[in-house]
């Protein structure tokens, strides 16, 4: 009896370790990619910058941009290439990333896109401070929603949610590469 009460014991104890086991693992942080991305306004002058942080489930990106309309939502997007060519009015960034060729916006039938984002407001300052997560990209996977290397571009109007291909965003007020 002595015997089987020790086997009894010692599986419990080797239960328990387990379980630690697996819950230090379930606790483990998930790993993050990091990147970061300078904004230029319409002139090419540095006016910003924002922190990208790559989850399991999407991209963090904080961001602080000066020089915008102040009291203003504005219309901010990923874009489909990372260039920033002020000389072109940022039109070098090309279109909103958009690999599955999904309609635009919130409100559209088949939409968003991966590039949507919603609008973002420009403080009494002129500051655009804000933390905004897409669920729809990665970071540096290299994967099909990947968008290291693209350009993240905050537009001078508000995106209607509905306007194919662009939410009748307005012109593009600055404009960042995501390195």
């Amino acid at each position: 009896m002595k015997t089987l009460v020790t086997a009894a014991t010692a599986i419990l104890m080797m239960s328990g370790t387990a379980l630690a086991q697996d819950e230090a693992e379930q606790a483990a942080p998930a790993e993050t990619t990091s990147a970061s991305a300078g904004f230029v306004d319409m002139e090419g002058a540095e006016n910003g910058t924002a922190t990208l942080t790559g989850t399991p489930n999407g991209v963090l990106i904080e961001l602080e941009v000066s020089g915008l309309p102040a009291g203003e939502w504005l219309a901010f997007h990923v874009h489909e290439t990372g260039t920033c060519d002020h000389e072109s009015d940022h039109e070098s960034a090309g279109g909103h990333f958009n690999p599955t060729d999904a309609a635009h916006g919130y409100l559209a039938e088949g939409g968003p896109h991966v590039g949507d984002m919603p609008n973002q407001y420009v403080g009494e300052d002129g500051v655009l401070r804000a933390q905004v997560f897409n669920h729809m990209v990665t970071l540096g996977d290299g994967g099909e929603a990947d968008i290291a290397g693209r350009a993240l571009m905050i537009h001078g109007g508000t995106d209607d949610y509905e306007t194919q291909p662009t939410g009748d965003a307005g012109d593009r007020y600055a404009c960042a590469v995501i390195e």
